[in-house]
């Protein structure tokens, strides 16, 4: 909600700097900020409705929300850093005036504020394991760079004076390369997860080596996690003891579950098959 209220000031900011001051990378930095903002407002709502519990038509509950608005997203940026690629070329092609030099000002301020919000939302999207907060801190870090740009093409059109015009849109144009890259690069993670793919591998071993350390498990043996949201479910299998009765195995079943569930949080459930050793 603080990345939307501030995208909402910078937006305006650029956009008013970017008109008066004859400068399209900045006015198309602003276009971005203001994209930014229905963006934060997608991953607020995927956020919110991927944190509803499990109901009847969805056992699993609504993490699967995320990850798409987390695409929804990264759809988004591929979609404007192509529409502001376009105009870039159109706006080289077309003579017009140098940029004013006092945009040089609003892009400093605009680059050190979309930094620390980058910083601030990635800790948060990795302290949860939210790809769409992953991927909205990283729409924070492709504005910043991509006023970087416009900063150095900025400066070059005001230093190389007449016929140095364009480098300003040069500079937006590179920025949207960098843009639309990150756009596709955000997108894969959360393709992954709609997907069901393995998490990291690391994550396996873990959850294997939990139920291993229970009492009564002579060895677990398949092992299959899947991330739904900001939560984690676990199929896993044990070898016990066959000479065991249902209630003793059934038992150890629910001590590897409590085990698994209290080493790691972040699993909402564990479904244990008993193989008999």
């Amino acid at each position: 909600m603080a990345g939307i209220v501030i995208n909402c000031v910078l937006a305006a900011a650029k956009l008013s700097a970017g008109v008066a001051g004859h400068s399209y990378a900045l006015t198309a930095d602003g276009v971005e900020s203001t994209l930014d903002i229905f963006s934060s407002l997608i991953i607020w709502a995927g956020l919110r409705l991927a944190a509803r519990p499990p109901d009847a038509t969805h056992p699993y509950g609504h993490g699967k929300a995320e990850p798409v608005a987390a695409i929804v997203v990264a759809l988004g940026i591929v979609a404007a850093a192509l529409a502001l690629s376009a105009e870039s070329i159109r706006e080289i092609i077309t003579p017009h005036h140098a940029p004013a030099p006092f945009t040089l000002a609003v892009l400093v301020g605009v680059v050190v504020i979309k930094e620390w919000l980058f910083r601030r939302v990635a800790k948060a999207g990795e302290r949860i394991g939210s790809s769409a907060i992953k991927t909205e801190a990283w729409h924070h870090r492709a504005d910043a760079i991509s006023s970087t740009a416009a900063f150095i093409g900025i400066s070059i059109a005001l230093i190389g004076g007449p016929g140095f015009e364009s480098a300003d849109d040069w500079a937006a144009l590179f920025a949207c390369l960098l843009v639309g890259f990150n756009g596709w690069r955000l997108m894969r993670p959360a393709m992954d997860e709609i997907l069901d793919t393995a998490p990291p591998a690391a994550l396996n071993a873990f959850i294997m080596k939990t139920a291993a350390g229970v009492p009564g498990v002579i060895a677990p043996e398949q092992c299959r996690v899947r991330k739904m949201g900001l939560e984690y479910y676990v199929d896993i299998h044990i070898e016990v003891d066959g000479s065991l009765t249902v209630f003793e195995s059934h038992a150890i079943a629910h001590a590897v579950k409590d085990a698994i569930r209290t080493a790691n949080p972040d699993v909402a459930d564990v479904l244990v098959h008993i193989e008999p050793g």
